[in-house]
């Protein structure tokens, strides 16, 4: 899932970072429903890749959409939300634009300009997407996806200048990135300790089947039923 401009060393292979699993070349639909944590992606990339796959008939939710990234400073994109807020219906304002300030919002409404949302296809597809700020409950104790052909450090170049979507966010009103911090640090004090949990217990499990000990007789039935 991705373009193949990503490498075939990356695209072939599943890593495991950060707790989340690169996406292979091979398509993504139809899992029941697919986590992609949005940690270090480019924002128009991720969201092209999620809308395709969005209108293909896929369940997408997305999560830590404050750390997606957006190529360009921070001040030069405060400058392009600043022309964009300028925009509104000159004979009644409230009818539109709406101009979104939380990152699952922005990221929600890059992927709208990428379907066509005003037939039932459209509609249809922007309903199988879901957008968090943060890692909310259940979503923190699924398997989360990550796209190589979207990420940062492959897509753009080490010099270039980049912002996060939630400095951003924070700068043009949305108030709150603290809580989503707080929330965040409180996570992955419970991670942690969690995944302590768990390669502690793979490790008693390798070290029990170690010790265990089969009979000849019993290795024999084990090898006809495929076991051995």
């Amino acid at each position: 899932f991705g373009s193949s401009r990503a490498g075939p060393k990356v695209q072939k292979c599943c890593v495991h970072i950060c707790g989340s699993e690169y996406f292979g070349n091979k398509a993504m639909s139809f899992a029941k429903q697919i986590v992609v944590d949005c940690r270090g992606h480019l924002l128009g990339r991720v969201a092209s890749v999620l809308a395709k796959e969005l209108l293909n008939g896929q369940h997408v939710v997305c999560v830590r959409t404050e750390d997606i990234n957006i190529s360009g400073s921070l001040y030069r994109n405060k400058l392009k939300y600043a022309a964009f807020r300028r925009k509104k219906m000159n004979s009644n304002p409230r009818r539109g634009l709406y101009h979104y300030r939380s990152p699952a919002k922005i990221l929600w409404r890059t992927i709208r300009g990428m379907v066509p949302h005003k037939t039932a296809r459209g509609a249809a597809a922007l309903d199988r997407l879901k957008s968090y700020e943060g890692m909310p409950h259940p979503y923190d104790r699924k398997k989360k996806m990550v796209i190589p052909a979207c990420l940062k450090v492959l897509r753009l170049r080490p010099e270039r200048r980049f912002c996060r979507l939630g400095d951003l966010s924070k700068e043009v009103g949305w108030k709150q990135s603290d809580v989503v911090d707080r929330l965040e640090s409180q996570r992955k004090v419970k991670c942690e300790a969690f995944h302590k949990k768990k390669v502690a217990a793979i490790k008693e499990r390798k070290e029990a089947l170690a010790k265990v000990k089969v009979s000849a007789e019993d290795q024999k039935v084990l090898e006809a039923a495929g076991y051995a």
